[in-house]
């Protein structure tokens, strides 16, 4: 962990230099955001649809159907799009950016990039946090359209509420800081996912063993640390008390 510290501070300061392998950077955003769409956008439908499955039936127990949309849209918007695209990401971007640097790393590439006085961080890992950080509030979006289609089509069809009470209520209930806060959410854990699996694939050691154990350390230490920070991102910019369900109705 120690590692990845260290790792966030260099790529600031890389950063600050404006070292950016352009033609990188814009593979790594392909890999990062095309290829990842359909696995986000098919967690976010059914995570929409369980979700009103779970608020609806006791919602309308207590005659408040009007404010399902409301309720789904900012579960979706604060809390479930951006953390669990951030953990399908994980699982899917981190877990290969550690198994490949970590296999360019004990293939000695890495080395072979020192001896071509070409920085490992400008060349492989700056080029990975700037993906994560640009396509992942964009598929954080995307996958809050979608969840909220998921639940639109459960609302409607299993539970015979109306569409558009269904979309009036999800746009009383938002206000714009909750979608920026989703967007700055999303940024923050597209950072870490990238320093992470690229701090174990630099840290790689041992030969085939060591990348497997890499990429299962890669993937588990950016779990963890995505809903550690995000319990502090929420306890940031949500204090107090809130006023979306007075607006709501």
């Amino acid at each position: 962990m120690l590692a990845a510290i260290f790792l966030g501070g260099q790529v600031m300061i890389h950063l600050l230099r404006w070292r950016i392998h352009r033609r990188n950077t814009l593979e790594q955003m392909a890999a990062v955001g095309p290829d990842s769409l359909f696995i986000a956008l098919l967690t976010a439908v059914f995570v929409g649809a369980v979700f009103t499955i779970q608020v609806a039936r006791e919602f309308i127990t207590f005659g408040a159907g009007n404010v399902v949309g409301g309720v789904l849209a900012m579960a979706l918007t604060r809390e479930l799009s951006p953390v669990l695209t951030a953990v399908v990401l994980a699982g899917r971007v981190g877990s290969a950016f550690a198994a490949e640097i970590g296999t360019m790393r004990v293939t000695e590439q890495i080395d072979a990039l020192f001896m071509l006085k070409t920085d490992p961080i400008d060349y492989l890992v700056i080029p990975r946090v700037l993906a994560c950080c640009l396509m992942l509030p964009i598929l954080t979006l995307l996958s809050l359209v979608t969840g909220m289609l998921g639940g639109l089509l459960i609302a409607t069809n299993v539970y015979n509420l109306s569409d558009t009470v269904f979309l009036d209520s999800a746009r009383n209930f938002l206000g714009t800081w909750d979608i920026v806060s989703a967007m700055i959410k999303a940024c923050c854990f597209g950072i870490l996912i990238a320093v992470i699996g690229c701090s174990w694939g630099l840290t790689t050691t041992g030969g085939a063993k060591g990348v497997g154990q890499s990429t299962t350390t890669a993937v588990v230490t950016a779990l963890l640390i995505i809903f550690v920070v995000n319990f502090f991102l929420s306890w940031i910019m949500f204090q107090g008390t809130g006023s979306a369900l007075l607006q709501g109705f």
